[in-house]
């Protein structure tokens, strides 16, 4: 017995394939309708959801009906009340305008007609290749909105329209539009005035500025990323958390080292708010490793300034892992609860064994480090002294901290010598030779009575990065130092009990005591001059470095032709004449 299988497709109405005029508006679905008005009396739509609006029901014309849009679109309306500020009554150039504004994305040409007896007037925009509905709708808005026009009901409207992104508790659908031609519908000439109106003369209009249209794809997506969130879902603190991010995006990479930085914030953008800034579904797994990919290789300096090209997609893996199993979630996920680690073991151990937050700040100042040395040794302008290499290193922002944590790689005692060879070198040392610059703590000594509080706090301070020729002078002028005079009187003057000398020890063994002591406290009042002098200087360096910084920042704002980072820069040089930046021609 032969079974036939039989393929059940989804209810569709049936369509009349011969109007071409229906054809126009094809998404039939949540569609609205209303009974015929009384003269002067508002007409009450309602929403039918159960099922689809059909062409044959439309040709009958027992009601008024309107239609929403799909996913994708070959047209978008503009809709401007007869009340409206920018009704050709009130302003005759608002539509020139509105035309101009939106010419850059490629909508040049439209179908002007009345929306009903109310006088109210529906301007479509026809393009040939679909586009995105949701991505349409915030260029469209944006773009009018950049141009000073003020989108509320009442006065002007979008279709479609910037929506909210839908959660699992709430419907998203977009705003229904009443379809042309129905009673007290008819299209106007080129000076506004109605004139006979049927199918088929307005299929004509259609096609005519069908052809004169297509959306640009490059100025769309700019356009995009220029759009103000806050009227598309986005408010509070989640609209500066997207301002901030793009404000890091989309400058790309400026130099090197900027890499895990810039992935960063693109898997954060993408994973948080990519469905609500474009549309669709939210990312995971390998969706969201092509977004971040994708992403950065589309920001200016990737080709000349990224160093890990050969291996994005790996970097974007390690990002995309990290952010799923981070505290962070999509926005519109109404839980809001963190995610639970995974319980695969192997993906836990790959992700303890990423380097921590920690970890990569110590590699990354270790590498600014490098980077400084590398670049001072090709200019051959290195110094060698260590006093004049810190000081050269802090004009590269690297902070004096740093240099002392990390100084085996650039002090001349220290650089190239690994740890072991370091500890070696400092446990053979003479505790009494103070001819060596570092020396370690002296010896423990008893006093009878407490020498001078200071001169006892400074024989515990960090040890010294002067040197090993300055420890030298030291030495040999100590006789001659005031500073050394009183120091050494006072060790003179002082019952001493060395644990390195046996009890009984000669005046020779308490002058080579007194002389150490000495010249300890000499180097340590040298090295506390030395450091407040860095100090100084290096806040300056740090001072004049950030305003440099900040103000190749504005510059760039300005540059961007991004409106919002361009008034940004403005506000910030009004509030800083000093610091000229160069604004555009």
């Amino acid at each position: 017995m032969t079974v036939e299988s039989i393929n059940f497709l989804q209810f569709q109405y049936v369509q009349e394939w011969s109007d071409e005029f229906l054809a126009l508006f094809p998404h039939r679905f949540d569609y609205i309708w209303a009974p015929h008005p009384s003269p002067g009396v508002t007409v009450e739509w309602k929403t039918e959801s159960r099922h689809p609006l059909s062409d044959r029901v439309i040709q009958q014309g027992s009601n008024l009906y309107g239609v929403r849009f799909g996913a994708q679109t070959n047209y978008c309306l503009i809709d401007i009340d007869a009340g409206s500020n920018y009704h050709p009554k009130r302003d005759p150039f608002a539509i020139a305008r509105i035309a101009a504004a939106l010419e850059p994305l490629g909508l040049v040409s439209y179908v002007a007609c009345t929306s009903s007896y109310s006088s109210g007037l529906h301007l479509y925009f026809p393009f040939q290749q679909a586009q995105s509905s949701w991505q349409l709708a915030i260029a469209v808005a944006c773009s009018l909105e950049n141009a000073g026009f003020k989108l509320q009901p009442g006065q002007l409207e979008t279709f479609p329209n910037p929506k909210p992104y839908a959660t699992e508790s709430s419907s998203s659908l977009f705003n229904a539009h009443r379809l042309p031609l129905q009673m007290g519908s008819y299209l106007l000439n080129q000076a506004g005035e109605s004139v006979w109106s049927d199918a088929q003369s307005f299929i004509s209009q259609w096609k005519l500025a069908q052809c004169h249209s297509d959306v640009d794809r490059q100025t769309l997506q700019q356009t995009l990323k220029q759009a103000k969130r806050k009227h598309f879902g986005i408010s509070g603190r989640a609209e500066k958390f997207v301002n901030d991010l793009n404000a890091e995006i989309e400058l790309g990479w400026t130099g090197a080292g900027q890499t895990n930085r810039l992935l960063g914030r693109i898997t954060m953008r993408a994973y948080i708010f990519h469905h609500m800034l474009s549309g669709g579904e939210p990312l995971h797994g390998a969706a969201l490793v092509s977004e971040i990919v994708a992403t950065a290789r589309s920001l200016p300096g990737y080709e000349d300034w990224c160093r890990h090209r050969h291996e994005i997609e790996h970097r974007a893996e390690e990002w995309a892992r990290c952010i799923e199993n981070s505290h962070y979630f999509q926005f519109g996920d109404q839980s809001q609860k963190p995610k639970l680690v995974t319980q695969n073991p192997e993906l836990r151990a790959a992700i303890d064994q990423l380097p921590s937050w920690n970890q990569r700040q110590l590699s990354a100042t270790r590498e600014r480090i490098r980077s400084a040395i590398g670049d001072l040794l090709e200019q051959n302008s290195l110094p060698i002294k260590p006093t004049a290499r810190f000081q050269a290193l802090l004009k590269y922002g690297i902070g004096g901290a740093s240099l002392y944590r990390h100084r085996d790689l650039w002090h001349p005692t220290h650089f190239g010598i690994s740890a072991s060879e370091r500890e070696s070198t400092q446990n053979t040392t003479d505790v009494l030779d103070v001819s060596v610059e570092n020396p370690p703590h002296p010896p423990k000594i008893k006093l009878d009575r407490q020498l001078d509080c200071e001169a006892t706090s400074n024989c515990l301070s960090p040890t010294s990065l002067l040197s090993n020729d300055g420890g030298k002078r030291l030495l040999a002028n100590a006789s001659n130092d005031p500073a050394c005079t009183n120091t050494c009187a006072n060790a003179s003057n002082t019952s001493i009990t060395a644990e390195a000398a046996p009890a009984g020890s000669n005046s020779l063994q308490a002058e080579i005591v007194r002389q150490a002591l000495c010249s300890i406290q000499i180097g340590q009042n040298a090295f506390q001059d030395a450091s407040h002098f860095a100090h100084r200087q290096y806040q300056h360096i740090k001072a004049d470095t950030a305003q440099q910084r900040q103000k190749e920042r504005m510059q760039r704002f300005l540059d961007s032709g991004d409106p919002i980072l361009m008034a940004e820069a403005r506000a910030w040089a009004q509030s800083n004449p000093d610091l000229q930046v160069q604004h555009p021609q």
